[in-house]
């Protein structure tokens, strides 16, 4: 039988610094990273996962992943593949790793980065992309590989079956239409913080002629800046819709002044307005911004935070993380609560490699569990597709259907070759 013979993790750093591709109020200059895990077998397929990072600090993802990993190898690859549930649990009891979060920072990404590359190898093996992987299982299975603690007051496993049940028999139908149409998706590609208001400006220009129709502007580091560069924006993308992203740089009064000063502009909404911590911030930032709506997630620790801010009423639109949550197994059990509150679920991918991740957990929404695309837009930004071997494809304003084999986590060999850290050809020769 097929086992996992090796776990190797790589510090991958893109230098987007340089370009300031990604910069935002909170994060001016990072560099777009990875702690990228490769499972090798001695069969055909391996598995590839990664959790993003921007540049410091990815090393200690890197170690945390490693010993997270390392008891994978000599595993029997179908004994892991086939109870994902399982290797999740087990993943998550390790009782001295959980000391060090629980559930949260270095050690919840890194557990991300080894799930995530469980769950590709578990679609590699079955010669299926991940999102068919999982339209494929049946409620009581895809039920049995999530993790329902500390969720129980809000939904159990026996009411998320009967919600998946009620939309198995139509799966094939919205997979039909996805294929057809594509997934509604934004672009945060012109609205990097450090672009000049030259490059805003084309770049809003060329949004348009490409048929963006929703597009995303950072915001929050000068309120008399922010106010120009919508304006800018507004003229450009005429009555096409804006939003807007702050990074958490406000204290829970300063978002509503801002926000309110910014709301001529009609944006959708306002992106994590202040501590990603503060559920009840959001809910009163929220109250006092209508209709601006508030959208969060991407930093949001865990499960248990994203059914807080949905108890709270604290937010308009779900934005779960597919590096931050402990991969498909904490993540459905969020998009089944969302879909129980009627908020729609659009997704960050401002990230390396995060767009080719979450297009598929978007699918599964769409299929499996909400059953419907009102209200629901998944971020799209171009950069560093180039670097993994099935990038996105996007048409029009939307996303296709993956069709390979894979979570789409895999990279090329010469992209890690060139960029790992700090031995990399980029990093150690400038090349």
């Amino acid at each position: 039988m097929p086992t996992i013979t090796t776990v190797d993790v790589v510090d991958v750093r893109f230098p987007t610094s340089a370009t300031l591709d990604g910069s935002d109020a909170m994060n001016p200059d990072g560099d777009y990273s990875a702690a990228y895990v490769i499972l090798g077998t001695d069969a055909d397929h391996s598995g590839y996962g990664l959790t993003f990072t921007i540049g410091r600090g990815t090393d200690l993802c890197v170690a945390a992943a490693r010993q997270i990993a390392a008891p994978l190898v000599g595993r029997d690859v179908g004994e892991v593949t086939s109870d994902l549930g399982g290797l999740y649990r087990e993943i998550m009891s390790d009782s001295q790793m959980r000391w060090l979060g629980p559930e949260k920072g270095v050690v919840h990404l890194a557990a991300a980065a080894v799930l995530n590359a469980a769950w590709d190898l578990a679609a590699r093996s079955a010669g299926k992309p991940l999102w068919r992987l999982i339209s494929d299982m049946t409620p009581a299975e895809l039920v049995a590989a999530c993790d329902f603690r500390y969720l129980t007051d809000v939904l159990t496993p026996d009411e998320a079956i009967e919600m998946l049940e009620k939309l198995a028999p139509t799966r094939e139908q919205r997979i039909a239409d996805l294929a057809v149409r594509g997934y509604p998706a934004y672009t945060t590609s012109p609205g990097w913080l450090g672009y000049s208001d030259d490059k805003l400006r084309r770049l809003c220009k060329e949004a348009v002629e490409e048929g963006w129709t929703h597009v995303k502007l950072k915001v929050g580091a000068n309120l008399e800046d922010d106010v120009r560069r919508l304006g800018i924006a507004r003229e450009e993308l005429g009555d096409r819709t804006l939003m807007m992203d702050a990074n958490q740089v406000w204290d829970v009064p300063q978002a509503i002044d801002w926000v309110n000063r910014l709301a001529p502009f009609g944006p959708l909404w306002i992106e994590e307005p202040t501590s990603p911590d503060d559920v009840l911030g959001h809910a009163r930032i929220r109250q006092a911004v209508a209709p601006v709506g508030v959208a969060t997630g991407e930093h949001a620790h865990n499960r248990v935070m994203f059914k807080q801010l949905l108890q709270a009423g604290a937010i308009d639109f779900c934005q779960i993380d597919s590096c931050r949550l402990a991969s498909v197994n904490e993540i459905v059990p969020i998009l089944l609560m969302a879909a129980k509150f009627g908020v729609p679920v659009c997704p960050h991918a401002g990230g390396v490699g995060l767009c080719e991740i979450v297009q598929h957990l978007s699918v599964v929404d769409y299929v499996c569990v909400s059953g419907t695309l009102d209200g629901r837009v998944l971020e799209y930004v171009d950069h560093l597709h180039e670097h993994f071997t099935d990038p996105v494809r996007i048409d029009a304003g939307r996303y296709r259907l993956p069709e390979l084999p894979g979570y789409s986590t895999r990279m090329h060999s010469e992209s890690v070759d060139t960029y790992r850290y700090p031995d990399g050809r980029h990093w150690s020769q400038g090349v």
